[in-house]
């Protein structure tokens, strides 16, 4: 095994691409000889050496992701929130950079430092922190990372907006809406003090304020959101229910993900921590932990499966975590967080499965690259359309 300092310093050249076809292999066998991921170099010190962004062989980055996955599944005690900040740091220094010169840097047999292209800038940049606020009396209202925001009800950073709970039970139920455009994401705090992730292109309807002891209702209009319920017992019993236009979901528990976009068939109902109730005219499913169902909206048929919850939900973290899914479902997500428009000219490519993790503050450049060296044959850029080919 290569001593801590060798492997630094073979670290630092395989990033800056100085690496011989012998060194890239002493890097490749150095993690493949790795059985306790406490042996990794640890996450700040892999990004302290980030700085010319790394291109990481296909070997290394799956062993560095396996031994974190076995970090994160290691202490059942842990928190989740605490397991998904480490995926978090942890998928940025799986992913981050390219990995378009992966077979140059084998092919390299002298210590000679490899040229790298120079790649054409585009236009496409990530999603960010962006909605638009409607208030009950129609205002729209724009919200973005940067800008305050107040009303006698709420407030916003920017980042997030809260709704106070007032002492007063209010007569009748105000709603808001919140949508988040193609290209961005929104939190939000209710009134009860459940939040409420929401991802790009999606919508909830909420009260100002929810009347007190009676079921406190909101609706995912369309899109994804994660919820983390203010309990029952908070608010002298009062349920709480996330209702969309083909199911209803009562919450028995707290935490819990839903996927519900217009272009999709499927709505899809992850459960985290608690307890969670399934209702359709016709159906009804109680959901446990790391379960998730299927709903087909034209079959009206209810199916659940056993999920990874940290893939499910890795959105929410600011990473997409993709586990043999098919392009054709992964650039759904990625035209939603890039806004662009994907033009399948290879129709076989709709089915080819791919299996990585990425930072969601990637440049499409970088994820499209990484991509092709596993799966893509080749892609275009233009405009706001990517063209796979």
């Amino acid at each position: 095994m290569q001593s801590k300092d060798n492997i630094d310093v073979l670290l630092k050249k395989f990033i800056l691409n100085q690496c011989s076809k012998i060194e890239v292999d002493q890097v490749v066998s150095y993690f493949q000889g790795i059985k306790e991921s406490s042996q990794l170099p640890s996450v700040e010190e892999v990004l302290e050496l980030l700085d010319e962004k790394p291109i990481l062989n296909e070997v290394v980055a799956n062993r560095i992701e396996h031994s974190i996955i076995k970090e994160v599944q290691k202490d059942k005690k842990t928190s989740l929130k605490k397991k998904l900040q480490f995926w978090k740091y942890a998928a940025a220094a799986i992913f981050i950079g390219l990995i378009t010169t992966t077979y140059v840097f084998k092919s390299n047999t002298s210590n000679t430092p490899l040229e790298v292209t120079p790649r054409i800038v585009n236009t496409i940049v990530p999603g960010k922190d962006k909605a638009t606020l409607t208030l009950e009396d129609g205002s729209l209202i724009s919200l973005e990372k940067g800008a305050s925001f107040k009303t006698k009800n709420a407030k916003s950073n920017g980042e997030q907006i809260v709704y106070q709970n007032a002492k007063s039970n209010p007569s009748s139920i105000k709603y808001n809406y919140l949508t988040i455009p193609r290209g961005g994401q929104f939190s939000l705090k209710l009134s009860d003090g459940t939040e409420v992730w929401l991802n790009s292109e999606s919508q909830l309807k909420y009260p100002v304020r929810f009347i007190e002891e009676e079921t406190r209702e909101v609706e995912l209009v369309y899109g994804e959101a994660y919820f983390d319920v203010s309990p029952s017992t908070n608010h002298k019993g009062a349920k709480f229910k996330v209702l969309n236009n083909t199911q209803e979901i009562e919450v028995l528990g707290t935490e819990f993900n839903i996927k519900a976009y217009k272009d999709e068939v499927n709505i899809y109902t992850t459960l985290v921590e608690g307890k969670v109730a399934i209702n359709t005219p016709n159906l009804k499913q109680l959901l446990t932990p790391n379960q998730q169902s299927i709903l087909d909206t034209q079959n009206n048929t209810l199916s659940v499966i056993k999920v990874d919850v940290l893939e499910v939900i890795s959105w929410k973290e600011g990473v997409f975590s993709f586990i043999n899914k098919p392009l054709k479902d992964i650039m759904k997500v990625l035209s939603r967080w890039y806004d662009v428009d994907i033009i399948f000219e290879n129709k076989e490519l709709e089915s080819v499965e791919f299996i990585g993790t990425l930072n969601k503050n990637q440049s499409i450049d970088e994820v499209l690259s990484i991509m092709k060296s596993f799966s893509l044959n080749n892609y275009e850029i233009k405009g706001d359309t990517i063209i796979l080919n």
